[in-house]
């Protein structure tokens, strides 16, 4: 059942593909330092994506309840899906399984 007014980040209306793809590098290897996670997207997108571009939005991941940021020292962060991040992940991974599944019918 849909709540009547979600909170941002709680649709995936509200996901741009920068952060989706965030999401999959976090679930992939978490927790992950946000470096980390630089340069899994630099390898992906083909291009330098600088601090003004990813911390924004990871912040924005971390205020919608989707990522959990933790101080691993003074220096460094970590972020890591809370269970949230994981439920809109999985439903992303479903919606997409279903339309682009090929496998069994012609």
């Amino acid at each position: 059942m849909a709540q009547a007014n979600p909170t941002p980040g709680q649709t995936a209306q509200d996901m741009t593909d920068f952060r989706w793809n965030a999401l999959y590098v976090i679930a992939a290897e978490e927790p992950v330092m946000g470096l980390n996670i630089k340069t899994e997207l630099e390898d992906y997108y083909g291009t330098e994506i600088n601090h003004g571009r990813l911390y924004p939005n990871l912040d924005t991941l971390v205020d919608w309840g989707l990522v959990e940021k933790r101080e691993r020292d003074k220096r460094t962060n970590e972020y890591l899906l809370t269970s949230r991040g994981e439920a809109l992940l999985a439903r992303k991974q479903g919606w997409e399984s279903e339309r682009f599944d090929t496998g069994g019918s012609a």
